[in-house]
């Protein structure tokens, strides 16, 4: 299938520079019924016995701005995923000129090239120059990592942080879950709704776009996740019970269909470079809460996979009724398409 079948036209003044204050007040789109909602209003729309599952991964103060040895040049990296106590894949720019063996120092901070850049990326070996936790040291030191589409400052960075974070690992927010308050799960709570969570550590696997003309060809980057043994026994019951598996965000879909197995779901945890494409037989997730993607990326891919062609509707709905799109955007809930299967096997 060609990526530009998912394009859309995007004007930037609908690409949300600001979160929603407060959280659950953003939009939300109830795509099964063309109804606008408020994300406080989630656990209305769900039933009891159903179980939401959420990433809880924390976001890392991940860009550097720096200089290299010894010329002085501005460097910026973004780190991505800490495989070693000091080895790190990152994306570098600008990249051209860096070689293996390169030396780039930012404040408390030197890395070190051990990789020449392919395609913007990295792998650095990152050591703090006065001893000191590495950390504790990027958290000081390091940018929150927005998206360049993002042009705002922005004055609070937990914003960019879901209320449930937990461990420090990714370079981007999963982002539908930065509209969750306590009110929300409250409600969900008051309304018999189960609640778990996953860890899926967002990197360049979910915000690359796709650039080649077929999105066949595209490769996905690894990103690593877990899912507990709390969370598998949630979810197994849930759907012997007839209760419905209501993913929070992209990430989780990406973790618990990479956990699926003949019998539902198990535990899982590493590498996973799952990439879902129209075609791709759901096993695990009934429902799906995101925000509005970027055009030609895989998260779209991913939405069209899961709800079929009438992505497009619900985009143009959105977009007609001055939703807001990508990160700080609203969000839509949208329901499996078993349809959208089927329709590629017939």
């Amino acid at each position: 299938m060609r990526t530009d079948s998912f394009r859309y036209e995007l004007p930037s003044d609908r690409i949300a520079q600001t979160p929603t204050e407060p959280r659950d007040k953003a939009k939300l789109l109830d795509a099964r019924t063309g109804v606008d909602h408020v994300v406080r209003a989630l656990p209305e729309l769900l039933k009891p016995g159903d179980l939401v599952v959420v990433n809880d991964t924390k976001v890392r103060a991940a860009r550097l701005r720096g200089k290299r040895v010894p010329s002085g040049g501005e460097i910026e990296i973004l780190l991505l995923d800490r495989f070693t106590a000091a080895g790190w894949t990152a994306l570098v720019k600008p990249a051209r000129r860096l070689r293996a063996g390169d030396v780039v120092e930012f404040p408390g901070l030197s890395a070190t090239l051990t990789r020449a850049p392919q395609d913007g990326m990295i792998v650095i070996v990152l050591t703090s120059t006065e001893g000191r936790d590495i950390e504790e040291v990027i958290s000081e030191v390091g940018e929150m990592p927005l998206p360049p589409y993002i042009h705002t400052r922005l004055e609070n960075p937990d914003r960019y942080q879901t209320t449930y974070a937990k461990t420090v690992g990714s370079a981007a927010a999963p982002t539908a879950g930065l509209h969750l308050s306590n009110e929300v799960f409250e409600g969900l709570e008051d309304r018999n709704i189960g609640l778990a969570s996953i860890e899926l550590r967002v990197g360049v696997g979910t915000f690359r776009t796709i650039s080649d003309e077929s999105i066949e060809t595209h490769q996905m980057h690894d990103e690593w996740t877990s899912v507990s043994t709390d969370t598998v026994e949630a979810v197994n019951s849930t759907k012997a019970s007839g209760g419905r598996i209501v993913a929070i965000g992209t990430t989780v879909v990406r973790a618990l269909e990479t956990g699926a197995t003949s019998v539902g779901l198990g535990t899982w945890e590493g590498q996973t470079d799952l990439y879902i494409t129209p075609g791709y037989r759901f096993e695990i997730v009934d429902l799906l809460m995101t925000n509005f993607h970027v055009p030609g990326s895989s998260l779209l891919v991913m939405i069209a996979a899961f709800m079929g062609d009438a992505w497009r509707d619900v985009y143009k709905m959105a977009l007609s009724r001055d939703y807001r799109f990508l990160s700080f955007g609203d969000a839509m809930l949208a329901e499996l398409d078993a349809g959208a299967w089927m329709s590629e096997h017939v």
